[in-house]
């Protein structure tokens, strides 16, 4: 390769907040890291930053140092924000959803990881785009930008935003980001440096299918099961959801006793309450509104179904988001 066929290098940043997933930095950084071994030359610099140039502790405790974004922001090809699963901790810090945005005026590409898409959205870089948001903080994320529609996919390139449902998923986009650049044999080589040998598609699923979580594979109580977990806020009755599985209601019943050792209003008031129970943890709602987002017809109501069924009351659910 040739002075002048030799690849710029390209400054990729990370904006920590406080409470990352260590496990999805490392899934993003790592694949560039080791395109640098193998091209033996320096194609990435991958750089964590903070709102404030301080260090910050992920999940598990351990301090990453961190440069100032204002400082070093504007030096990078994109900066992804790295969020862990606390909305406590995704709230505007020093000025960053300003940075964020100048950033994004100034050219530099806007990308988000695990629950990164709560701050870019509420920065407003996400109005008009296709994105996706780690599905456990989809339900949070929905009641608080409702106009907004996260994908359900593993990682979404929409230009100059990009979006990733954390975990290991950031492998699956490095790759694709990797290949976007040097090609898809050499992203191949990355790849298979951590033994990532089945990459996924873009729109592949970020959770086990639903036969998989209920450990069933009957097809009308799979159909009626995604349809609950569709209709959260609006329960179905059990007449029409049989209808819709082509069974009678007698056979529904029987098919929820058999195959998960559960009535028909169990199953459906559980997935319900673990909803709200997401919510409950996860959001700023107030009880009152929880309860309503999740079928419930008051808090009252939530808070009963919560003590009879999850052992207790929905104020004991939250974390740093006081009771109502």
């Amino acid at each position: 390769m040739s002075r002048s066929d030799t690849p710029t290098l390209q400054r990729i940043g990370f904006v920590l907040m406080p409470n990352f997933a260590l496990m999805s930095f490392a899934s993003a950084t790592e694949p560039l890291r080791a395109a640098n071994l193998i091209a033996a030359l320096t194609l990435y610099e991958p750089i964590a930053l903070s709102a404030n140039g301080q260090p910050v502790h992920c999940s598990s405790g351990l301090s990453v140092e961190c440069h100032d974004l204002m400082a070093h922001g504007s030096a990078c090809h994109t900066v992804f924000v790295c969020a862990g699963g606390d909305r406590a901790d995704w709230d505007d810090r020093g000025g960053l959803y300003a940075a964020l945005r100048k950033l994004a005026r100034q050219g530099v590409r806007i990308g988000a990881i695990s629950s990164g898409a709560y701050v870019l959205a509420a920065a407003g870089l996400l109005e008009n785009r296709d994105f996706t948001i780690h599905w456990e903080h989809a339900g949070v994320f929905k009641e608080a930008f409702p106009h907004l529609n996260p994908r359900q996919a593993r990682y979404f390139i929409d230009g100059d935003r990009v979006t990733c449902g954390g975990g290991i998923a950031p492998l699956d986009m490095m790759h694709a980001m990797i290949s976007q650049r040097m090609g898809s044999h050499f992203a191949r080589r990355v790849s298979d440096w951590y033994l990532h040998t089945a990459i996924a598609e873009p729109g592949a699923p970020q959770r086990g299918s639903t036969a998989q979580r209920f450990g069933t594979h009957h097809p009308a109580l799979l159909t009626v099961l995604e349809k609950m977990e569709a209709t959260i806020e609006q329960p179905m009755d059990r007449a029409t959801l049989a209808q819709l599985a082509g069974v009678s209601v007698r056979h529904l019943d029987r098919l929820f006793t058999e195959h998960l050792g559960k009535s028909f209003l169990e199953t459906y008031r559980l997935i319900r309450l673990r909803h709200a129970q997401n919510l409950l943890e996860q959001s700023a709602l107030s009880i009152s509104e929880i309860a309503f987002a999740t079928g419930f017809s008051s808090a009252s109501h939530l808070s009963r179904a919560c003590k009879d069924v999850l052992g207790k009351s929905p104020g004991a659910f939250r974390l740093k988001f006081p009771a109502d």
